[in-house]
């Protein structure tokens, strides 16, 4: 009897996943314990269901019935169950059946499946999430079809199937409907679960951020402590829908002016979000409360769990795993809040001490609360609103994964601005970012670099340069401080993107415009020549040459720098005022204002429209909400955009409002660039079959942990299998024997060390080129020896002369956070000293290796700098595709290393390679949606 305790149990296939109303339920094998489970489960089932599950009224299981249902052997019979609070909601199983329909055992690769789905669940998605996991667990068990018969008048099932993206075949017979579904996944099948994934989460999220009640669980009756802050947050701000207060202890009908209850269950009315604040100790029993009454969500403000060391690590396990076992969503523990400024909400569920922030285009989601307080504060005071805000603490459940999800097709914000200490799932992370960043800029500043022994948030394990160019290859502006998170997001979400990188600066203060000139060429922009106005220069003065720059063609965006005039005749809301007159006439450019001891032209610069000379947050909230004018890059394209009077960011120094500038420059390059996806190409002479028979069988004697590094023949089958050839190195053992391979490959030819510490060390003289006779093969054979020491130290090898290029560097890992990652960068000591390395998650599209080899800073040694020829990057385009291939199709391959690879004006040579094998990693971004493991 198999038991979750007994070694055979697969716990693996466990797995929290959240639906498609935005609740969480839990899929886990059934085991012989769930007997009862299963009868409670079947008996809440509507006779129509049965008698769609079972073709015939079916009122009750009958003691066989259950034990077949409940015991499998995990190979040929499994069953899959959805539970929520324990029980059972949903349940799918397969059998695995031959070619006579019958059961059978492997090799038969063909199963039987079928679902059933408690009806007051039915269309939340219980039985798509179902259909995923059981494919993913039938094709680790060699299962590769599903086969299903389904009664026509049960439309809903048929959709499942057919909806999933998977190939299939559909035929009537016997008056049912038979499929059949190919297990393989497609573009189509992985674009399917996708969108699901996105469409879940942000409705999980969106739950969180528009309840329609909220319950304050932890009021203190004193008015002290967090609960009764976080209380008169929510109360002050306006929130519209249903309030409660909640404290064991209270004998008065109001809390700070919200009624109060002593429990939960006692509020007699439905609640959507609770808000925690109470001991560590006293937040399990909470939460129970909150799971038997239908709360949809926490945010959890105590603290005592991951940040106070291993036993709270371990209370925060068990929070996670007893909120998801509810079907609820956490944000927190050790949560500052989260705030939603929409007029029809108006949520401040935070310990924010500022007021409601001014609603605006702009979402903000920290990991941090202190960095979220001073976050906030910044935007604030410069005049910038929110259309959200969410910090997260410890990020044991919601994290910024899933506000992208929200942000993705959130209407209300423009810009995602993120402050994150770990990326938790860096290849989904990246993913998710792309696809937002093809449709809004995400900027991201990213703390944690270098983590300090003790600090409760662990360092990734990815080096710092993948994780910058990881991200700068999904689109994210990648930021170095929280200040340049604010800069950059204050000028995204007031103007347009810019065209190009041709710079306007006027202003004046010749000093000043000669220090942006310079900043912009340290950004890598291109600016014009300062126009100076003269210190003399009056508010229309301003007005005139901004509107005159603006008109131009000459420029992509304008800088505009000010200092006090000597004789204060000029206020700051008069240029404010001209500055703004003049953007409004061209919207389609940037403006951005660069302002030494004049911070009250910032205050008037970013002031809501109308409001000038007023102090940012004492006017309107925002210039939104119908009928207001369309702001940030989102609305750059819409007639108008960014419209008369609106918001010019100002900056202190003309670095920040360079960097600022030219972070929107480079997003605005990237977001022209992808405008078109890039495809990953199919070659018609790889061997995909012929690769994964090879590697079926190098691993057949390997132990499961066990990676395996291929002799060099081995390697360069492999690699051939996928078009990549390289060239033949004989061994040399004794200079006879090196004469003896030279002439198999003829003249002339190459000497080289292969000994590990020598290999790829032509520094270190062991290497001896374009040697065209005996005689010198022998000469060199023997000052080699006589240098470096003995042959049997040097293991050196003869190879035929290849023509002459550049020599570069190609490598895949597999990283455990990451995935496969593709790394390029040329060969020699001098580009690893520096670091000269770029990177690209797998699998490559041709945008992407056309990206990876420009975007090393050696890059023009491949373009014919200082008058030298051009080499091939075609063909190294080719081979970086073709290696992306090679780890995308077979995830056994675990590293590769081509090092050199000599790319010359036409075509190249790879004189080395080496291969590491082992059993496949798990793919986590190919499976099943999951959410993360506690």
């Amino acid at each position: 009897m198999t038991t979750e305790s007994d070694p055979s149990y697969p716990a693996h296939w466990e797995a929290d996943v959240v639906l498609r109303d935005g609740g969480t339920a839990r899929i886990r094998p059934i085991t012989p314990d769930d007997a009862g489970r299963l009868v409670s489960f079947y008996e809440q089932v509507s006779d129509e269901s049965k008698y769609y599950r079972f073709f015939a009224p079916y009122p009750r299981l009958s003691d066989r019935d259950v034990h077949r249902f409940t015991h499998h052997d995990y190979v040929d019979r499994v069953g899959l169950a959805a539970t929520i609070g324990g029980e059972f909601i949903g349940t799918v199983r397969y059998d695995r059946i031959g070619a006579d329909g019958r059961a059978a055992s492997g090799p038969a690769d063909e199963a039987e499946v079928a679902f059933l789905v408690q009806d007051a669940h039915q269309g939340r998605g219980v039985a798509s999430a179902l259909l995923e996991h059981i494919g993913a667990v039938a094709r680790e068990r060699g299962i590769r079809r599903f086969a299903a018969e389904v009664l026509p008048a049960n439309t809903k099932m048929i959709k499942v199937f057919t909806d999933v993206g998977y190939q299939q075949k559909r035929s009537f017979e016997d008056g049912s409907v038979h499929l059949t579904l190919d297990l393989e996944p497609t573009a189509e099948s992985l674009a399917v679960q996708r969108a699901r994934e996105q469409r879940a989460e942000a409705r999980s999220v969106q739950r969180l951020l528009a309840p329609g009640s909220v319950a304050v669980i932890g009021v203190s009756r004193s008015g002290g402590g967090v609960g009764a802050a976080a209380l008169r947050t929510l109360r002050d701000s306006g929130f519209h829908g249903h309030l409660y207060a909640v404290n064991e202890e209270v004998t008065l009908d109001l809390l700070e002016g919200v009624r109060a209850y002593r429990t939960v269950d006692g509020i007699g009315a439905p609640v959507d979000l609770a808000v925690i604040a109470v001991p560590a100790d006293r937040v399990p029993e909470a939460v129970a409360a909150c799971g038997d009454h239908g709360v949809q969500g926490l945010v959890v403000l105590s603290a005592g769990y991951g940040e106070s060391g291993p036993a709270g690590l371990a209370r925060q396990r068990e929070l996670v795993k007893q909120v998801r076992s509810y079907g609820m969503r956490l944000i927190g523990p050790n949560a500052f809040g989260v705030i939603n400024t929409a007029p029809e909400v108006e949520l401040n569920a935070s310990l924010t001490p500022a007021p409601m922030p001014m609603r605006g285009r702009t979402g903000l989601f920290t990991q941090s609360g202190a960095i979220g307080i001073a976050l906030l504060s910044a935007l604030l005071r410069r005049g910038e609103g929110l259309s959200s805000f969410v910090s997260a603490g410890n990020r044991a459940d919601v994290s910024g994964n899933d506000i992208l999800q929200y942000w993705y097709d959130d209407e209300a914000t423009d810009v995602a601005l993120l402050y994150l200490e770990t990326l938790g799932n860096p290849r989904k992370f990246t993913r998710l970012a792309r696809r937002t960043a093809a449709v809004k800029p995400v900027v991201v500043a990213k703390g944690g670099r270098h983590t300090p022994a003790g600090h409760v948030v662990p360092g990734t394990r990815l080096p710092e340069a993948t994780v910058s160019a990881l991200l700068r290859q999904a689109g994210v502006i990648r930021v170095d401080t929280v200040t340049e998170l604010v800069d950059v997001g204050l000028l995204l979400a007031s103007q347009p993107l810019p065209a190009g990188p041709r710079i306007a600066i006027l202003g004046n203060s010749e000093s000043l415009g000669v220090l942006t000139y310079d900043a912009c060429l340290t950004q890598g922009l291109r600016p014009l020549p300062p126009l100076d106005l003269t210190t003399a220069a009056s508010p229309e003065d301003f007005r005139t040459a901004l509107a005159a720059a603006l008109a131009s063609d000459a420029n992509d965006a304008v800088v505009v720098t000010a200092i006090p005039w000597v004789n204060e005749q000029a206020p700051a809301d008069d240029l404010a005022h001209a500055l703004r007159s003049a953007a409004a006439g061209h919207p389609g450019k940037p403006v951005a204002v660069v302002h030494v001891e004049l911070a009250e032209l910032a205050e008037a610069l970013s002031a809501a429209p109308g409001a000038v000379g007023t102090a940012p947050g004492a006017g309107p909230r925002a210039p939104d909400g119908p009928g207001a004018a369309p702001s940030g890059p989102a609305a750059a394209s819409a007639p108008g955009a960014p419209g008369p009077g609106s918001r010019i960011p100002g900056y202190p120094a003309a670095e920040r409002a360079v960097k600022a500038l030219a972070e929107a420059v480079r997003y605005g390059q990237w977001r022209r660039a992808n405008a078109e996806a890039g495809h990953v190409p199919e070659y018609e002479d790889i061997d995909e079959p012929g690769a994964a028979a090879q590697l079926a069988a190098l691993l057949a004697d390997v132990d499961g942990g066990a990676v395996l590094t291929l002799p060099e023949w081995d390697a360069r089958e492999l690699l051939g299998r996928y078009g990549i050839r390289v060239l033949p190195a004989l061994p040399a053992p004794s200079p006879d024997a090196a004469v003896r391979a030279a002439g198999i490959l003829g003249y002339p030819v190459a000497l080289k060390t292969t000994a590990p510490h020598l290999r790829h060390r032509a520094d270190l003289g062991g290497v001896r080129l374009d040697l065209r006779n005996e005689a010198e093969l022998r000469r060199s054979y023997e000052e080699l020896t006589a240098l470096l020491g003995k042959p049997a130290e040097l293991q050196p090898v003869v190879q035929s002369m290849v023509p002459r290029g550049v020599d570069t560097v190609l490598r895949s890992v597999i990283d455990p956070a990451a995935g496969a990652v593709l790394s390029f960068g040329l060969a020699g000591v001098a580009s690893e000293l520096l670091g000269d390395t770029a990177h690209r998650l797998v699998p490559a599209t041709d945008r992407d290796a056309a990206g990876l080899i420009r975007s090393i800073r050696a890059a023009p040694l491949l373009f014919g700098w200082r008058g030298s020829d051009s080499v091939d990057t075609a063909a190294l385009e080719e081979l970086l595709l073709r290696l992306s291939r090679l780890v995308d199709d077979h995830p056994e391959v675990v590293g590769v290393s081509l090092e050199p690879v000599v790319v010359a004006t036409e075509g190249l040579s790879v004189l080395s390679a080496t291969v590491r094998v082992a059993h496949p990693p798990a793919r986590g971004d190919l499976g099943p949606r999951t959410l993360p493991s506690y």
